[in-house]
């Protein structure tokens, strides 16, 4: 295997990596504290469309996390950024929250359910039946299909909760049309956020706590793979896997030192 660069650049995940469950994770402080010391270029991402970047700039500041507002990307700005480099000026019927509204009006996007040229599904916390319908109908009638991302379930306190996956699947059973998933493991949500810090994915490394998410997406941009066991993936599930991460670690802490 050729000798990997050094690693200049940073992309990390939030939930279950610098925090969970609205906690901050031992350690997450320290690195974050320790990549804007050095300089390093460095992203915090996440699969959720619900929150513009400064809305979770605020969430984790109040956690004692100071994550510059530039540096954070979500899949909303990712699918956001798509969209203007695919279709720019275009129009879109919208199921999610101000984080995907947000960034769709930031590159000019026309939110409309009259002939939209996109279906686009986010997150939210208030699926309606009769947002779901009218988005099958504008499908059927030659909308293009756009999701967020693929995952199926999200956290809460009382469990797990249907998510962008799992609704986009309703639809595509109901419209036989798949969306295009923009987020993770999509490598382009990756490629599209080392852009925005100017990093190359050959010197960059991707912190995660999925297998299925975080590390594939990493593996597939490219980019060296740290797994951290503070999350939803246990050390016992590595195995499950046909691919692995270039590094397993028990929490975040265990990175500081690499900066």
């Amino acid at each position: 295997m050729a000798e990997r660069k050094p690693i200049t650049s940073w992309l990390t995940d939030m939930d279950g990596v610098l925090m969970h469950e609205g906690v901050p994770v031992p350690g997450a402080d320290a690195f974050i504290r320790k990549l804007r010391d050095s300089g390093r270029p460095f992203l915090v991402l996440t699969n959720n469309s619900i929150y513009t970047a400064r809305d979770l700039h605020a969430r984790l500041d109040r956690i004692g996390l100071d994550v510059p507002v530039e540096n954070i990307w979500t899949s909303a700005l990712a699918t956001a950024k798509f969209l203007d480099d695919q279709h720019p000026g275009g129009s879109a019927y919208v199921i999610g929250e101000a984080g995907l509204t947000t960034a769709l009006h930031d590159v000019g996007y026309v939110l409309t359910d009259t002939e939209p040229d996109f279906v686009i599904l986010g997150e939210t916390r208030t699926y309606s039946f009769e947002a779901m319908t009218k988005a099958v109908r504008l499908i059927n009638n030659g909308a293009r299909f756009i999701a967020t991302n693929p995952d199926e379930t999200g956290p809460s306190a009382e469990g797990a909760l249907p998510a962008t996956g799992a609704v986009a699947a309703l639809i595509t059973k109901a419209t036989g049309k798949e969306p295009y998933f923009v987020g993770k493991p999509n490598p382009l949500m990756m490629r599209t956020g080392l852009n925005t810090i100017g990093a190359h994915s050959e010197s960059s490394a991707m912190i995660g706590d999925r297998m299925d998410t975080d590390i594939l997406a990493g593996l597939e941009a490219g980019m060296e793979t740290f797994l951290v066991l503070t999350g939803l993936t246990a050390r016992a599930d590595i195995d499950r896997f046909p691919y692995r991460p270039t590094h397993v670690k028990e929490s975040i802490a265990d990175l500081v030192d690499f900066v």
